[in-house]
């Protein structure tokens, strides 16, 4: 019998149910700076004994602030770090060929595509490409592909892409990704793309590797939470732009209030996503609250869940990293 979970559950109680899971897995996370959900998610998975920890980060300091935390509590665990800034894609290549490199990691159980950026200022990546589309979808697309055979090597390979209910905001822009240099920009509407773009990918990599592979890929909202990712927002003035994007959108979302998240409770449905067993019958689920999202009664926008899309964005994609990777 599958236990049910809801908005309340959190890290800890996972933990009462899954550590067999999580026990003797390597991990690989992007994104873990303590006081982020990255860093909460590491540090509530090290409490069930996975074999490996490896903390993805733009920040080696900050990175290895979390591994030096993790080693202190649970000196078992072969714990290590990996630069890794996203919004490169030649650092994306330099940090997988990194991981490829280690023969004493033969295989990577699961990967975590966590790190993000959220509402930005409008920026072209040194490639060229908008920032949070390159960063929080470009980036993890790259490296993701560039370690498959880490990850295949898995007896059960997974792929947890965490996206947001601010998939909401936006499809993919097919003929205008770059908001025309920034002409057309607004931060919530390229917020709103990167998100759905991370759902889309956890959806291909499902149908591309699952029937073949049996790699499992999922995405998910792990809820409002106030970590350090909107601390270069002044949100005097973030808020009200939000809430215009959703009324133009016809969302409730832009008439109502947050609904608040502990990072306990957040990083609930990262947990879930990443050991939940009975997820490999639902392959390429959108995931919130530790359940698989209801569309009728959550918040799922067909344009993030439509194969078509999918597709699409694979093609689109690998065009704009330069490499093909057919399954």
């Amino acid at each position: 019998m599958v236990r049910e979970y809801d908005t309340n559950t959190t890290g800890d109680d996972l933990l009462k149910d899954l550590s067999r899971e999580i026990k003797g897995k390597v991990v690989l996370t992007t994104g873990v700076t303590l006081g982020t959900l990255g860093g909460y998610f590491v540090e509530t998975i090290a409490k069930a004994q996975p074999a490996g920890l490896i903390l993805a980060g733009r920040s080696l300091e900050k990175s290895q602030k979390t591994a030096d935390a993790l080693k202190a509590a649970h000196p078992d665990i072969d714990i290590r770090t990996l630069q890794l800034e996203l919004s490169s894609l030649a650092a994306v290549r330099e940090a997988a060929a990194t991981v490829n490199s280690w023969q004493d990691v033969p295989h990577i159980d699961v990967l975590v595509n966590n790190a993000g950026l959220m509402a930005t200022d409008f920026k072209l990546t040194v490639d060229g490409y908008e920032l949070q589309f390159a960063s929080n979808h470009l980036g993890h697309f790259l490296f993701t592909n560039l370690i498959m055979d880490k990850l295949l090597a898995a007896k059960a390979p997974r792929v947890v892409n965490v996206s947001s209910d601010g998939h909401r905001l936006n499809p993919i822009r097919w003929a205008d990704y770059n908001f025309r240099n920034g002409e057309s920009y607004n931060r919530w509407h390229a917020y709103g793309q990167s998100k759905t773009a991370n759902m889309l990918m956890a959806l291909s990599l499902a149908e591309k590797l699952g029937p073949k592979h049996g790699l499992t890929a999922f995405s998910l909202h792990p809820g409002v939470i106030s970590t350090s990712l909107g601390n270069h927002l002044d949100f005097s003035v973030a808020v009200p732009e939000l809430a215009a994007v959703d009324k133009a959108f016809g969302n409730a979302e832009g008439w109502e209030d947050f609904k608040w998240k502990s990072p306990e409770r957040g990083v609930a449905t990262h947990i879930y996503a990443a050991f939940e067993p009975s997820l490999k019958e639902h392959n390429g689920a959108y995931l919130e609250n530790s359940h698989i999202a209801d569309p009728y009664t959550e918040t799922v926008k067909p344009w993030a869940t439509s194969k078509t899309e999918a597709d699409r964005l694979w093609k689109l994609s690998e065009k704009l990293v330069g490499q093909e990777f057919s399954y």
